[in-house]
């Protein structure tokens, strides 16, 4: 499987299967690279309905031109456990931001949430996050401010006093409440709309629709986010007995 940056040739190619709709995998298994190489450069690039080839492919090497230098001696990656490829794990990090930058989260904010959703505890302090991913408090602390405005983290003391943050098992859950109340709001004002534009208007009938669908999607989310939350809770199975022992 070929290894390095992606070519001009195969972002073209990338380009050309997501115009075929044809999904990642696809893609990657035409180019022989992973999946994730593909997700992560149409990601970061725009996503699958913006990305552009060419202007993908200035946009790396001038990523690659203005990268800074390697951080100087002392300054170590944090050890992996369970015998996590560090390649991997880095390469899978990007990806997981990326995904989190296209649906809507600054750069940063994105970072920090995926830092915090991969660390096998969910949760860190500000110092630790400084740490992994080499920024200034400052940017840490921007970071999780917006991310505990929109409830995607929560803070929390621990017996050191240090305030942590974390991503505990009703994050999501409560993301995707907040998504169906955010909805409802928007079913509400399409129906005002309706009495101010006229029922039996084009706008008011448009508006209608929008209301009608919005509102479908909106009991949907929270019926599923109801239903499915103990699936947040599912515990890892045990290790297997490294005895061998029945």
């Amino acid at each position: 499987m070929p290894g390095g940056r992606l070519t001009q040739q195969e972002r073209q190619q990338i380009g050309l299967g997501l115009a075929d709709g044809l999904a990642y995998a696809e893609i990657a298994r035409r180019l022989d690279r992973p999946t994730s190489t593909v997700t992560r450069e149409v990601m970061r690039n725009g996503g699958p309905s913006s990305y552009r080839p060419d202007i993908a492919h200035r946009a790396t090497e001038h990523r690659a031109h203005r990268r800074k230098p390697a951080a100087p001696r002392g300054v170590e990656a944090p050890p992996q456990l369970h015998g996590r490829d560090p390649e991997a794990v880095r390469e899978y990090e990007e990806t997981l931001t990326a995904v989190f930058m296209a649906t809507g989260a600054p750069k940063m904010m994105a970072r920090v949430l995926t830092c915090l959703t991969t660390s096998d505890s969910g949760s860190l302090t500000a110092a630790e996050l400084v740490q992994r991913l080499q920024v200034s408090p400052a940017s840490i602390s921007k970071a999780v401010a917006f991310l505990d405005g929109q409830g995607l983290i929560r803070r929390e003391r621990d017996e050191r006093r240090r305030e942590r943050y974390v991503v505990d098992d009703d994050v999501w859950y409560e993301a995707m409440m907040a998504s169906a109340r955010s909805t409802a709001q928007l079913v509400e004002t399409s129906r005002q709309g309706v009495g101010v534009l006229g029922v039996h208007t084009p706008a008011g009938t448009r508006l209608e629709n929008i209301a009608r669908y919005l509102d479908f999607v909106s009991e949907s989310i929270a019926r599923a986010a109801e239903q499915a939350r103990d699936i947040l809770h599912t515990k890892p199975a045990p290790a297997p007995d490294a005895t061998g022992a029945q």
